[in-house]
């Protein structure tokens, strides 16, 4: 089964439009168990976050309970990771290290994001860097 990293933003695009290639990768996971999502914690931090923030949170057209429900559905499906590994792969911007990290140490083989830094490696260490879009048509 593929083992795959969703970026924080992926998530999230999931939450604004879920019938978006976002939306459909998430459903896919909690519907049909399609992959393993590999979740560390700084991964959840950032995603908790970020959907406090108010230009966020204004697009996401549900309750506050239904998107607690959300969050919580997705950290128990995941396979979780305890985020200690450590590397210096993304120079324009350290702070998506998380998401290498978080693969290597998950054993992922493929990370799901749209973050320009991180599409720009296209691979680390054999760990594929996606879009949803390309992701979508893998599963």
């Amino acid at each position: 089964m593929l083992r795959a990293v969703l970026d924080a933003n992926v998530i999230i695009s999931a939450l604004i439009q879920p019938k978006g290639a976002s939306g459909r990768i998430v459903a896919s996971l909690l519907e049909e168990n399609s992959f393993e999502l590999v979740l560390s914690p700084a991964i959840l931090a950032e995603m908790l976050r970020a959907l406090t923030y108010p230009k966020v949170r204004k697009y996401i057209k549900v309750s506050d309970e239904d998107l607690d429900l959300a969050v919580a559905a997705l950290a128990l499906v995941a396979q979780p990771v305890e985020g200690i590994l450590r590397v210096d792969a993304v120079a324009e911007d350290a702070d998506d290290n998380k998401y290498i990290e978080a693969a290597l140490e998950g054993r992922a083989q493929f990370i799901v994001s749209g973050d320009r830094h991180l599409k720009s490696l296209k691979s680390y260490r054999g760990i594929r860097i996606v879009t949803p879009r390309t992701f979508l048509e893998l599963l």
